[in-house]
């Protein structure tokens, strides 16, 4: 029989588990279970004493080059202190796993597991510790790159609008909200004072599900499969805006975003070039993942993608604006 090719596929937990016991050597015992199916897919692996997350990349989602770049960025973080999700060597010190799934070649790598539980709404003092975690990564990826995507107004907004006309009707309200907001971003990234801004490497993708949280304090950090260049506020930008998004109480966001930059400034400087472009980061990678919907429609969004869904997602975000003072 001759099978039809597939686009995805959701691979064996069991497979996994004897596919890592013998690539990675661990005790027969080892347990495998599917921890969430998403942008890649992720695994929770269990030996009798430890826990540790293997992850699974979408076929052509990212090149072998472009995970080697994530791989060495997370070796060096953990080299200099910094609490994040690391990637653990086989027994033949190879990072990344080849493996054969019904649609071809798929990439996987096995991370160590982060402790703590998610908070979607933090409290002040997260927010707070938040900003010294950040503020620490930012200190160690500053005036660095990576052979990865520069992240811009083009590669964020500009990127997400030219997607989303092969998608979505251009006429639509929200359609031309959507290329109102891309020229705004174009134009104040174009007009800002470029010698108040760090540049390096950023996550871009700090959001509660992307962090563990023990104790108030101890905050790890995973899951950099959106990493690349850019200006560092950007990092900033995104963790802020979801603060304002899970936050009903607008006064106590006031208070939790004035947690997270003391957090931040008690380990390094913000510019007020950076605090000025807060509003316009937000929008500008909250459009970008809306771009990543589109792109990613046939394997991933396709549940939830429509034009009800792109008028609430736009809505979020021009409320975030709003709350800036900022009509588009």
């Amino acid at each position: 029989m001759q099978y039809i090719p597939a686009l995805s596929s959701i691979l064996s937990p069991e497979h996994l588990a004897a596919f890592v016991i013998r690539q990675y050597g661990f005790a027969q015992d080892t347990t495998c279970r599917i921890l969430k199916t998403g942008i890649n897919h992720t695994y929770l692996v269990s030996t009798p004493d430890k826990k540790y997350v293997f992850r699974v990349y979408f076929l052509d989602w990212k090149t072998e080059t472009e995970i080697a770049e994530e791989l060495s960025l997370l070796t060096y973080l953990k080299g200099q202190g910094i609490p994040v999700s690391y990637p653990i060597q086989d027994k033949s010190s190879v990072y990344i796993q080849l493996l054969s799934a019904v649609e071809g070649k798929r990439f996987g790598v096995l991370f160590s597991f982060a402790e703590g539980e998610s908070i979607r709404n933090p409290c002040e003092q997260v927010c707070y510790h938040l900003g010294t975690t950040m503020a620490k990564l930012h200190q160690t990826t500053v005036n660095k790159t990576l052979n990865r995507k520069k992240y811009d107004a083009e590669t964020l907004a500009g990127w997400a609008y030219e997607l989303s006309r092969n998608h979505f009707l251009s006429t639509s309200d929200e359609m031309q909200y959507l290329e109102r907001a891309s020229l705004l971003v174009s134009s104040v990234f174009e007009k800002a004072d470029s010698d108040n801004l760090r540049n390096g490497v950023v996550h871009l993708d700090l959001w509660y599900e992307n962090m563990k949280i023990k104790d108030a304090a101890h905050i790890t950090i995973f899951d950099f499969d959106n990493c690349g260049n850019g200006w560092l506020f950007l990092d900033m930008a995104y963790s802020v805006m979801l603060f304002f998004r899970n936050e009903p109480d607008k006064e106590v966001f006031i208070k939790k975003r004035d947690s997270f930059f003391r957090g931040y400034e008690s380990v390094t400087s913000i510019t007020e070039e950076e605090k000025r472009l807060i509003p316009y980061g937000g929008l500008a990678i909250w459009l970008y993942y809306h771009g990543i919907h589109v792109q990613r429609f046939n394997d991933f969004s396709n549940q939830f993608l429509s034009e009800d869904f792109l008028k609430y997602w736009l809505q979020t975000v021009n409320q975030w604006m709003l709350f800036h003072n900022i009509k588009i």
